[in-house]
């Protein structure tokens, strides 16, 4: 068999993640990785990687490489993403895609003329009771939806002594917490119900308007504590918290809340779907699961078993019921799905992966609560 050659910039948490999900597909290879020059030799020699790059203009110089994988930070998508497409390689960028719609319009706008493979990486789409649910929806078990309410909670910026480029918005973007996780909430709602938001109103907070920032490196969600002199005083001008009302296309109501400063909550997603005939609910922390709620009998708990679910969700399941199935094989099932497009040149069959035009979709939401925000007022997509 005639392995797929990937390529994977920045070597942070989540660029960690793709190699080792990578690695776990049988028709791939992880070719080079690329990154900051003290750290790539040694995390291409932890991960097994032979070949590395400080350089990603010469990486993408590799006749060799079929895909490259983007894991940087937000403000250098774009362009690595461009100059990867113009190079003739497939991309798979980590969300937000860019930081401004005019960005994003372009690159999907080029990869559809290069007819490359793109995606960018919502993968918790990719946990099968997700898939479960979306089908559930379609087939009518739900009713019509009513309403859909959730947050995502996190506390790993909760102190002011914690520090990390996303709360720079040269680096990030303009938004923070709506961008960097209100985004998964936002496609993964919209993929489940088959809904589309028509109109958003958003009340943002900061609550630690000054951050201390180290005056040395620190991994992110390391945990690391530093002495008073390391750091320096820091404005911060992005959202701690956030919470935006959504009207739907169909007239249901959403209610949406993030937070990266909540106390407990390492790393939360949960959502909460109202149809006309049951409810369901689900909770990134107890993935093999789903609550069903009834009105006139005992509500239900599903638990995570192939032998039971809808195809649509069976076709994501790798163990047996009882086994878990978790984060990293989020990664694993997008990864799938992306790379027998490659590897057939197919290009994207509906919905099987999310394409820079997913990508796309959750920058107009953004900037539109961004703008919301701003207004005080609704704001139309």
């Amino acid at each position: 068999m005639k392995k797929i050659k990937a390529a994977v910039a920045g070597m942070g948490f989540i660029g960690t993640a793709h190699v080792e999900a990578l690695k776990r597909l049988n028709n791939v290879e992880v070719a080079a990785i690329c990154g900051s020059k003290r750290c790539t030799e040694a995390k291409a020699e932890e991960l097994g990687v032979e070949n590395y790059y400080s350089d990603y203009s010469e990486m993408l110089k590799n006749p060799e490489i079929d895909s490259v994988h983007i894991c940087t930070p937000n403000y250098l998508h774009f362009q690595m993403a461009k100059d990867a497409l113009n190079a003739g390689k497939h991309v798979i960028c980590e969300k937000p895609l860019t930081t401004t719609k005019e960005e994003a319009e372009e690159l999907a706008a080029l990869a559809k003329e290069k007819g490359l493979i793109n995606a960018t990486n919502f993968n918790i789409r990719f946990y099968p009771l997700i898939h479960q649910l979306k089908a559930m929806v379609e087939k009518g078990d739900l009713g019509e939806i009513f309403s859909v309410n959730g947050s995502y909670l996190q506390d790993w910026l909760f102190y002011e002594t914690d520090y990390n480029w996303r709360l720079e918005p040269e680096l990030s973007g303009e938004s923070r917490a709506i961008a960097d996780i209100g985004s998964h909430w936002m496609d993964l709602i919209e993929f489940v119900t088959g809904l589309r938001a028509t109109e958003v109103f958003a009340d943002f907070a900061t609550f630690h308007k000054v951050r201390k920032k180290p005056l040395k490196p620190v991994d992110t969600y390391s945990g690391k504590m530093l002495t008073s002199e390391d750091y320096q005083d820091v404005p911060i001008n992005t959202e701690d918290y956030a919470t935006v009302m959504i009207r739907f296309g169909n007239g249901a109501r959403g209610v949406m809340t993030v937070s990266q400063v909540f106390a407990g909550k390492k790393n939360c997603l949960s959502f909460e779907i109202a149809g006309s005939k049951k409810s369901a609910s689900w909770i990134s922390e107890k993935p093999n699961e789903i609550w069903i709620g009834r009105r006139d009998t005992a509500n239900e708990s599903l638990l995570k078993d192939p032998s039971i679910l809808y195809p649509e969700a069976g076709a994501l399941v790798n163990y047996p019921g009882g086994h878990n199935e978790g984060f990293p094989d989020t990664f694993k099932q997008n990864f799938i799905k992306i790379y027998k497009a490659i590897s057939e040149n197919a290009g994207v069959v509906k919905e099987e992966y999310p394409t820079f035009e997913a990508g796309l979709r959750e920058i107009i939401l953004c900037e539109k609560i961004v703008e919301s925000n701003k207004k005080g007022a609704w704001v139309k997509l």
